[in-house]
Formats: C-alpha cells, structure tokens, sequence
C-alpha cells in the first residue's frame, strides 16, 4: 500500500547509456592481467568477477534529479550524470585543478592519468565501489583508445563498519574526512583503523 506522501509516478523519459558490451573483449583482456598480477585483494577480484559472469549491460549514466553536474546537451539538460559515472571523472580533473592552482599548465594532468609506464596506480575501498572503479570507469578510459593509467593495486574491505553498524553519510554514521582531520590523529592511523 502507497501512502499519500509517497505517491507513484510513472513517466517516460530517455537516458544516455555507457555501452559497456562494446568494451567487454578491451575490458575483459584487462581484467583479467589485473586478476593475474596478484596485486587485487580476493574481494576486488570476486566482485569484479561476479559483473562479468552476469554479461555486461549497457549502463545508464544519466539521472532525472536536481542535484549533480548537469549533462551539456539541450536533449538532456533537465537532466544530471550519475555519481558513480562521473566521480571517477573527478580524479582526473582534480589533479587538473591542483596543478593549475600551483600555477602549472592544464595538460600537466596527463603526467599521471595517461602515463601507466612510469604511474602506479593504488586505491583502497569498501566493497560497494568496487563495479564502478574496476568496470564502468576502466570500461569508459578504455573506450577512448587512448592509454590511461588504470588501477594496478587494489584493496577492498568488507563494508566498513563503526561501532555498531556500517558506515552511512547518509545516516551520519561513521568518521569522515572532514571530521577525521580536525581530530589532529595522523592520516595514517586513521587509515589503519578502518582496515582493520
């Protein structure tokens, strides 16, 4: 039963998608080198693993919401990307925005983002990040042809959890970046607790 306040709305309404399928012998090939390499926690690569045993989908990377970056296209401008599509974007554009704020040129993002000979890439996370930085963001570099640097280590946690439960911004639960660098405990203590 729907009540009053959570009334159902159905409407139609058209979405870009990243066509993943048409990246899956690229991003499988890949894949695989990194299962092999040994340097993926079991975790990475079972979740990994798992998204391409059920096939590769296209995937939507569009929302109807209000909040987001907005999609630059007058067909889609009522509409944003979706978070997990466009974070990892930020990474790249990130170390953009620190260089230039440190007076460097703009393309000096490229030293690191599209250098993997001389660039060793290391991410740590919960495993509900894993899809979207081990298919859906390789799947969209790989699909340029152009060589990115890729994860090469990888380190995945169960969901983090703090004192009784998981973590949620949403709920407020846990201990953020914000609040953890006003505590003055070293990065590194804190990285220490939470893999633990």
């Amino acid at each position: 039963m729907v009540d009053a306040a959570h009334k159902l709305e159905v409407r139609d309404t058209d979405h870009m998608y990243l066509d993943l399928p048409k990246q899956d012998e690229r991003l499988r090939g890949w894949l695989n080198s990194c299962f092999e390499s040994g340097r993926w926690t079991s975790n990475a690569v079972s979740i990994t693993q798992n998204w391409l045993k059920q096939g590769l989908q296209p995937r939507p990377i569009t929302r109807d919401l209000k909040w987001g970056t907005p999609v630059p296209m007058d067909r889609f401008k009522d509409k944003v990307f979706y978070v997990w599509f466009d974070a990892p974007i930020g990474y790249v554009s990130m170390t953009s925005c620190y260089l230039q704020d440190r007076g460097l040129p703009a393309d000096e993002w490229k030293k690191w983002w599209q250098n993997p000979d001389k660039v060793r890439l290391v991410q740590f996370m919960g495993k509900d990040n894993v899809p979207f930085h081990t298919v859906v963001f390789p799947g969209s570099l790989l699909a340029t042809e152009k060589k990115w640097t890729l994860v090469g280590d990888l380190s995945v946690t169960e969901y983090l959890q703090y004192e009784s439960g998981r973590f949620s911004k949403t709920k407020g639960v846990g201990v953020f970046g914000d609040t953890a660098k006003d505590t003055g405990i070293p990065s590194e203590v804190w990285r220490f607790y939470l893999l633990s």
